[in-house]
């Protein structure tokens, strides 16, 4: 008996052919949709051959399966979310979202042949940098910038060139990780550099480094905190006073993490500022504060930054022209100080707190107490500005229906579920949206959702 229903199983090429299966074809591609339909006919044949009183056969059930397998599969594909947890740089969340005038600026040359290695001057090869070395002198009064992919490596180029084999001095109260297992200590001795630790954890001075130098000291690394703080009893020595003091042989390098430069952030030093200070190499991310693309930005000497450019290891570090094109475009509105120039951490934390509560009434507006508006906080996030918190508004959904009550974590799963996920966060037991990273042009997409689960 369970022969005859399982081979009236049809073959593969016609299960594709079914009409369920072309929106995922388009969207996954068919060689994956075939083995997920090959996957899920093999586990249902097995299921029903071990036990087909529990499992009767059905071709109904069948692709059911399959187009949830499919469903599943489709749901790790890069796509657009709504970020209602109020962490502006979400790093899980893609960090800071390109202004949409920059990407539409840059188009053109990114879906057509460039001069990216080529001077149209001389007709020779030309470097990748293009205008952005010029441009970046003005934004952050350095003498060169080189870009890679990164700003872990940044840290890595920096002491694999300039330190390998050689001591660098690090605060003990700055040998941090951050996500992803990433290590100082470990970058250290990746990278063939010696740490020489110096200071306590709350509090290391500028006579602490230069105790620690030697013949044999290649740099003082300051590291930013990225994602915590220490509070209290603490010190660390003027950067302006520390460059002064350190012998010539010794690089002074900066990693300022955040790539706050024409943003005024509290507690955040700018990149300029750490160069005026005497900084020789500051080193930044390009899709935090700064508001652009993935990238790391080394900023400081041009003699530092041309030896630099010269490693080996640039080859696999250096970033495509979508990086340079949207990092060109982003620089110059900045410096034109428009509006596009404005990263989204800068441009939302400073959303008057009047307007967040009109956002999150007008999302609750017509549900009741299903519904409720409520006060909470906002954090820029992203590794930057660790324990700065703002004001914000949110609204908190009280669902009617038991299993979302006893279990807000299925509420959020639902949502994550939607045609456009949503991503919240739980707070007093309850779901929450946080206007502060909710656009507004999201609302009614948010209200007829919401109207499902609710009404």
């Amino acid at each position: 008996m369970a022969i005859s229903t399982l081979s009236s199983i049809p073959q593969i090429e016609k299960i594709l052919q079914q009409a369920f299966l072309a929106p995922f074809i388009e969207r996954l591609s068919r060689p994956v949709v075939a083995d997920v339909v090959r996957e899920q006919v093999a586990s249902y044949k097995k299921q029903h051959l071990q036990d087909p009183e529990n499992h009767p056969f059905s071709l109904e059930q069948l692709y059911h399966n399959i187009e949830q397998g499919c469903w599943l599969l489709n749901q790790q594909r890069l796509q657009r979310v709504v970020n209602g947890t109020g962490v502006i740089v979400h790093t899980n969340l893609g960090r800071s979202p390109i202004n949409a005038e920059l990407w539409q600026q840059v188009t053109e040359v990114n879906t057509h042949y460039s001069n990216l290695e080529i001077d149209l001057n001389t007709g020779k090869r030309g470097k990748r940098k293009g205008l952005l070395q010029q441009l970046m002198q003005y934004l952050t009064k350095a003498e060169n910038t080189l870009v890679v992919n990164n700003n872990a490596s940044s840290i890595y180029l920096l002491l694999h060139e300039l330190a390998k084999g050689k001591e660098v001095i690090v605060s003990r109260g700055e040998q941090i990780q951050i996500g992803g297992g990433f290590r100082i200590p470990d970058i250290l001795a990746l990278s063939g550099a010696k740490l020489v630790e110096v200071g306590t954890t709350n509090i290391t001075t500028t006579q602490d480094y230069l105790d620690a130098i030697t013949d044999q000291t290649a740099m003082v690394l300051i590291v930013h905190t990225s994602n915590f703080k220490i509070r209290g009893f603490t010190e660390s020595p003027d950067v302006k006073e520390l460059a002064s003091a350190l012998p010539e042989h010794v690089i002074l390098a900066v990693d300022q993490g955040s790539g706050t430069t024409t943003e005024h952030m509290p507690d955040e030093p700018t990149v300029a500022s750490y160069i005026d200070s005497g900084a020789d190499l500051v080193c930044y991310s390009g899709d935090k504060i700064l508001g652009g693309p993935q990238a790391g930005m080394i900023s400081g000497k041009d003699t530092l930054i041309k030896q630099l450019e010269k490693n080996p290891m640039m080859r696999a570090f250096r970033p495509s022209r979508i990086v340079y094109s949207l990092l060109e475009e982003l620089v110059v509105r900045k410096l034109n100080q428009q509006p596009e120039g404005r990263g989204v951490a800068q441009t939302k934390s400073h959303i008057a707190l009047p307007l967040l509560e009109q956002s999150a009434q007008a999302l609750a507006d017509g549900f009741n107490d299903h519904i409720t508006v409520v006060q909470s906080e906002m954090t820029v996030g992203g590794g930057s500005l660790p324990d700065q918190d703002a004001p914000s508004w949110s609204v908190q959904i009280n669902p009617s229906q038991p299993a979302y009550q006893r279990s807000p974590e299925k509420l959020l799963a639902v949502m994550r579920q939607w045609p456009l996920p949503v991503i919240g966060v739980i707070k007093r037991d309850k779901v929450q949206l946080n206007m502060a990273t909710v656009d507004a042009s999201e609302i009614p997409y948010l209200r007829s959702q919401l109207a499902e689960v609710l009404l």
